[in-house]
């Protein structure tokens, strides 16, 4: 880590938990391109992924699971975390 990398993060670790999530937010979003954000663009965008989730469907190359197998797959999950956390 460079001399003033290591400045910059001792300064960074002197502010509170909310002022260190704003920086970090503000970081990653100077790392992304620019974002297209105009709803045109943005329904155009989910109409594209749509279609392309459908044409899988239709295609086979997806494999279709139940809300319900999903529901109790993310309650198993949960209940693991909660174990694992509590010990």
């Amino acid at each position: 880590m460079s001399e003033k990398l290591a400045e910059i993060e001792a300064q960074a670790l002197q502010l509170s938990p909310r002022e260190r999530g704003e920086l970090a937010h503000r970081l990653i979003v100077s790392l992304d391109a620019p974002a297209d954000d105009e709803p045109e663009s943005i329904a155009k965008a989910w109409d594209e992924e749509i279609g392309r989730r459908v044409a899988d469907m239709d295609a086979g190359r997806t494999q279709w699971v139940s809300a319900d197998a999903v529901m109790q797959k993310m309650r198993e999950h949960i209940a693991a975390a909660r174990t694992a956390h509590a010990d």
